[in-house]
């Protein structure tokens, strides 16, 4: 609307010989990009008016051509807005179902297990996707609060799906297996049968890592199995420390092929303490020089904080260091055994 009124007032204030009035056939065309259908039309209809007008004041302006481009520009903007708010309303149901996914695929955590808090973090790396590959889950059961964090190979629906597969099958092998490696073999033969299905023949390359974590009620200890998984952090009594795995387990889908060996670690778990588990999005952001993300150096760095606070920095700090850009997606949980004085509360 500016430029057609800008170009109007020209139209008129300055000499034929200029002709400023041939660019209005550009205000509909403009307009199709923003407005709906029958105000582009109007627009439209405004500017051969205004053509029109002229054509009193300058009578050799060409009017004829110029209207007839107005009016050509005009019908095919007006189809052009119309295909494009289709493509909206397409792209508004997509995203909603993307979000109802979302939804059961990695669905809101409750802040607190009983004497356990929880956050978590996810963040996908194109701007549009809801979903990824990366998942986690938790569940306080029987056995004590059980968390899963881990990351399929590849992108895509089938990465997807094959997040979802581990997924549910995490929720019911949780509470039904009193081992962590019981836990590991269950998800093993899911991910191998959900893979076999695809009918690939890439299917040993199609893998995922995982990592479990069982934290007893009454804490004092965290159990973990890791899966070809990034290590997590445990901040004990403000020192840092990277839980490496003692024995090297294989990812899920690769048993067959390197050996169902799997190693179980026990650490102590305190008041105050605190674990980070995360997915190798976090680590392997890069800044402009091609460095990757200190996560160690940048845990020692934090101070006493609770586990959405902590979150809440990550996120603000990969995306500084990154420029605003991630590469890959990203999934966080921080866990955090309360101080006494809290859990008395």
């Amino acid at each position: 609307m500016i430029l057609t009124v800008l170009i109007t007032g020209l139209a008129f204030s300055t000499p034929r010989e200029i002709a400023i009035s041939r660019l209005l056939p550009a205000a509909p065309a403009l307009a199709a990009a923003m407005w709906p259908v029958l105000p582009t039309i109007l627009l439209g209809t405004f500017c051969l008016a205004v053509m029109i007008g002229l054509s009193f004041v300058y009578t050799d302006l060409g009017t004829p051509y110029t209207a007839a481009a107005i009016v050509a520009v005009t019908l095919a903007a007006a189809y052009a807005s119309h295909v494009r708010l289709q493509r909206e309303q397409t792209l508004l149901r997509v995203r909603l179902v993307a979000d109802a996914a979302q939804q059961v695929l990695l669905r809101p955590l409750p802040r607190r297990f009983e004497d356990i808090e929880i956050e978590s973090l996810y963040l996908a790396a194109q701007e549009e996707a809801r979903i990824g590959g990366d998942f986690y889950e938790a569940a306080d059961t029987p056995y004590g609060v059980r968390l899963l964090i881990g990351d399929v190979r590849g992108k895509g629906l089938s990465a997807v799906g094959a997040a979802s597969a581990v997924i549910s099958c995490f929720r019911e092998a949780a509470y039904d297996e009193p081992e962590l490696r019981g836990i590991i073999h269950r998800l093993e033969i899911t991910t191998t049968r959900y893979s076999a299905g695809l009918n690939t023949q890439d299917l040993p390359e199609r893998f995922a890592t995982a990592l479990v974590v069982e934290i007893p009620h009454g804490g004092g200890q965290v159990r973990l199995l890791n899966c070809g998984h990034p290590p997590p952090l445990l901040v004990h009594r403000g020192e840092v420390r990277v839980l490496e795995p003692t024995t090297a387990s294989p990812p899920l889908n690769l048993a067959t092929l390197i050996g169902e060996h799997y190693c179980v670690d026990t650490v102590t778990f305190d008041p105050g303490d605190q674990l980070l588990l995360y997915t190798d999005g976090v680590t392997e952001t890069r800044n402009r020089t091609g460095e990757f993300f200190p996560l160690p150096d940048w845990m020692r760095r934090q101070g006493p904080a609770s586990p959405r606070e902590l979150l809440d920095r990550l996120h603000r700090d990969l995306l500084h260091y990154s420029g605003g850009r991630l590469d890959d997606d990203i999934a966080a949980l921080a866990v955090r055994c309360p101080p006494a004085r809290a859990q008395e509360g």
